[in-house]
């Protein structure tokens, strides 16, 4: 394992502790605060908050509570992409993610097989500063008991269509496997609290509508808004194909709850989805 090329983590240390003990103690904690409603059918997939673990970590730890007792072989984690990069889908050159708790690695074989489905072409670069994706990966590895692997896309492209062909195209690479689905996504950015309540809750009734064409109508319509919106709706998409019927929103929370300042805050959901 210690041959393997690691994307080295640009975050640990900020986003989240870099101490090993420190990180797992910080994450068991928000997990066991996490009080999930009761969740009826099989869990296909999970969206997630990604700021830093101080600010929507409670958030997020009730996306990932859903998945304990799971023991999937493959994480699809489909995050956005915050940098400038001419690639509509982007992923790793690396074959393994670090983090302080341990190494995640990339599986080669589905990222192959993704990349014949879709007519699109998924880009690896290295050393990408992508905090989205990697932020939810020590939640996964403590809820997750057995070791995993990793399917990650940066979803940079905005187009409803791209999103779609994705979805379908890992529907495909997912039907054989034993595999769970993770969407990366904020709700609004710098609203004061009671317009970010507002915004955040159209959104979040547009992912629990499981009609992923009527998420991009929210942000194109500025209904509301998700900076991963795109790869929630092709999580949405994969997941129907999959046999998914099913999203319940689990918690939703801001930065300002954190923080006490509510003159602009960032707003954080967190969703099952689910086949019943």
């Amino acid at each position: 394992m210690s041959k393997l090329d690691l994307r080295p983590s640009p975050i640990a240390g900020t986003w989240y502790p870099a101490n090993p003990d420190s990180l797992a103690a910080s994450i068991d904690g928000y997990l066991a605060e996490a009080g999930l409603p009761e969740i009826k059918g099989q869990v296909i997939a999970v969206i997630a908050p990604h700021a830093g673990h101080r600010y929507s970590g409670q958030v997020a730890a009730y996306a990932f509570s859903a998945l304990r007792g799971l023991e999937p072989d493959l994480v699809v984690v489909l995050s956005p992409f915050h940098n400038y990069a001419p690639y509509p889908l982007i992923t790793t050159k690396h074959s393994a993610y670090f983090t302080p708790l341990d190494i995640v690695e990339v599986d080669k074989d589905a990222l192959h097989e993704l990349h014949n489905h879709l007519p699109i072409s998924i880009t690896p670069i290295a050393n990408d500063g992508e905090h989205s994706l990697e932020i939810e990966l020590p939640f996964l590895q403590r809820v997750l008991k057995k070791k995993f692997k990793l399917l990650p896309i940066m979803v940079r492209a905005q187009e409803e269509f791209v999103a779609q062909q994705l979805g379908e195209s890992l529907a495909l690479t997912l039907q054989n496997r034993n595999a769970i689905l993770v969407a990366s996504t904020d709700l609004s950015h710098f609203y004061d609290q009671e317009t970010a309540a507002k915004y955040d809750h159209e959104m979040l009734k547009r992912f629990e509508s499981f009609d992923p064409s009527s998420i991009f109508e929210a942000e194109h319509h500025e209904q509301g808004f998700a900076c991963g919106h795109a790869a929630v709706a092709a999580v949405q998409w994969a997941a129907q194909a999959l046999g998914a019927n099913k999203v319940q929103i689990l918690n939703y929370a801001t930065s300002g709850d954190v923080t006490g300042d509510h003159s602009s805050v960032v707003g954080y959901g967190a969703a099952v989805i689910l086949k019943q």
